[in-house]
Order: C-alpha cells, then sequence, then structure tokens
C-alpha cells in the first residue's frame, strides 16, 4: 500500500482555493469591463458624488458678440461681393444732388427711411420750396455750387467761371449761399475745369472758412485740388469716393451700390453721390434696406469729414 505524503491533501485543497479566487476576481475584472470603469471623485468633494466632466476647451465666453476684428468670414466656394456678410459700425453717406427742379423729388428721398444729405442748386426753379421743406424736415442741406466743366457744358445760373477774378468768386459763392439758407456745407455741380485751379479755389473755400462750413469735394475731375486746399485753410472736408448714377442703367445703378458697400466695408465708411431720377431712386428703395439689415449704418455726409488734425 502506497504510502501518503505529508501535506499533500492540504496543498490540493489550497489550489482548489485559488483556482476559485481566481475565477472570482476574472469575473469582477469582466464585469467592470463591460459595465464601464467606475467614475473618479472630483476633488474635495464627498464619496458618491458626480465626479466633473471636463468638456473640450474652446476658448472662454465673454458673454458678448466676438469684436469685428475676431470674426473670420470662411473662403467663399464662389465669388461674392465685397459688400455680402453682416457687418458692425460701418458708416454709409448719400448724398443727392441737383435738387432743387421740384418738390416732389424729396418725397421718395425721405421714404428710404435714412438719413440723406440733400445738395440743392442755387438757382433752380423751386429751389425756395426745396430749401423751405428741407429745413422744415431738419435736414442736412448742401449747397450744390455751380463751377465751369472742362467739356464746355452749361453749369447752370449762378456759376463760377475760370476767367472770373477772386473778388467775383466771392461775390458769386455768397449770392449762392443766400439762395440756400440753412445750408451746413458746399460740394461743387460740374467744375472738372475750375476745381482743378488753385487759385480760384482758395478765393471760394475762403468764404466758406470764414463761416464755418465745411466741403465736399464732388472729384467730378481726377485734378481737383478741392479736398486738399480745404484742408490748408483748416475746413472739414470729405471727398466723393462712388457715383452712383453715371451710367444711368438699374444694373450699373446697382452695381455701383454694391461697390459704395464694399469700400465702406473696407475702410469704415464712404461717400456717394447720386441724382433724383426714376431708376436711382428706385434701385435705392430696393437696396438700401437690404444694407440696413446687414448692420450698415446711413449717417449725413457731416459725420464723415476730416477735420482740422486729421481726426
Amino acid at each position: 500500500m502506497a504510502r501518503r505524503r505529508p501535506g499533500s491533501r492540504g496543498s490540493r485543497s489550497g489550489s482548489g482555493w485559488l483556482f476559485l479566487l481566481g475565477l472570482l476576481i476574472g469575473a469582477g475584472a469582466l464585469y467592470f469591463y463591460l459595465k464601464g470603469s467606475p467614475p473618479r471623485l472630483a476633488p474635495g468633494r464627498g464619496e458618491g458624488a458626480p465626479a466633473q466632466r471636463e468638456l473640450p476647451r474652446r476658448g472662454r465666453s465673454t458673454g458678448r458678440p466676438p469684436a469685428a476684428s475676431d470674426h473670420v468670414e470662411p473662403t467663399p466656394v464662389t465669388p461674392v461681393s465685397a459688400a455680402s456678410g453682416p457687418v458692425h459700425g460701418v458708416r454709409v453717406a448719400l448724398v443727392v444732388d441737383d435738387l432743387g427742379a421740384s418738390v416732389s423729388d424729396l418725397q421718395p428721398l425721405e421714404e428710404l427711411g435714412v438719413p440723406v444729405t440733400y445738395a440743392v442748386l442755387p438757382f433752380a426753379e423751386e429751389t425756395p420750396q426745396v430749401v423751405s421743406e428741407l429745413r422744415q424736415r431738419r435736414a442736412e442741406i448742401l449747397l450744390h455750387l455751380p463751377m465751369e466743366p472742362k467739356n464746355g457744358e452749361d453749369p447752370g445760373p449762378g456759376a463760377l467761371l475760370q476767367g472770373m477774378t477772386d473778388e467775383e468768386l466771392r461775390d458769386k459763392t455768397l449770392a449762392a449761399l443766400r439762395a440756400v439758407p440753412g445750408a451746413v456745407g458746399v460740394n461743387n455741380h460740374m467744375g472738372s475745369l475750375l476745381s482743378a485751379e488753385e487759385g480760384p479755389m482758395t478765393a471760394v473755400l475762403g468764404v466758406l472758412a470764414a463761416r464755418g462750413l465745411f466741403f465736399l469735394d464732388s472729384r467730378t475731375s481726377a485734378q481737383s485740388v478741392g479736398f486738399e486746399v480745404a484742408r490748408r485753410l483748416g475746413i472739414p472736408a470729405a471727398e466723393r469716393q462712388v457715383f452712383l448714377d453715371g451710367d444711368p442703367s438699374p444694373t450699373a445703378i446697382r452695381s455701383q451700390f454694391e461697390r459704395l458697400l464694399g469700400l465702406a466695408r473696407t475702410h469704415g465708411a464712404a461717400i456717394a453721390i447720386g441724382h433724383p431720377h426714376p431708376d436711382t431712386l428706385a434701385v435705392l428703395t430696393a437696396e438700401v434696406p437690404k444694407a440696413r439689415a446687414l448692420g450698415y449704418e446711413f449717417v449725413p455726409v457731416s459725420y464723415l469729414l476730416t477735420r482740422a488734425g486729421g481726426d
């Protein structure tokens, strides 16, 4: 009969318990694997409190919309107008020239619902009535001062001509200002010839300087010195960037309006000159509300002047 080795039964019994313990540990590991890892406790919180879930960081919100300089628009798949998309703090001034022929020209401009600067010819058929109506509305009025052009076209009554003496130029400017009472500034009607002459423009703008008026250079000539002379005399001044209806077709006017908005978006502000033509008024009636909805701010041209000291 074989003899049992001491301790052999105890060894088998110990191995059995180790086997069962291994099964239990394995089952527990499998359970937690399938269920998911146990929650971590947030630091400083009591046991059993839910762990804080950390979200991916995308920048802190300040509670305010991003500044315009922070806004980056996605690159468009197809070309878009420079005027498209919302803007903030971009200003546009609309100046309407050649007013004074009829009071009826004013109504569609008022119906635009935005500030418009009205440039009135001094000796047109209904200038007194037009000025009276605009003053009652407290609208911004400019004297639309006739000056001699290069092409020989008649600039109308009261025009300033190249051959006039400085005294004659000053007298005619004063007479024109008296015909448009309440004007806060002056812009030139035609004038591609006269506005390029420093001497005559110094005489004319000296009248404005003495009366605290500003000058808007209509830029009917690339050689115009009006803005530079005004600045030298310390007169608040501005320059026109866009003619809306040099080409009077609706398509061209709409294209120029889009160009105006694009320039305003690029530079922060822009000035356009148009006329009370039916097609111009129709385009403005359709496009101005769209521009306002995008955030463009329409202001009187006096808001966009360059003043002494460059401000």
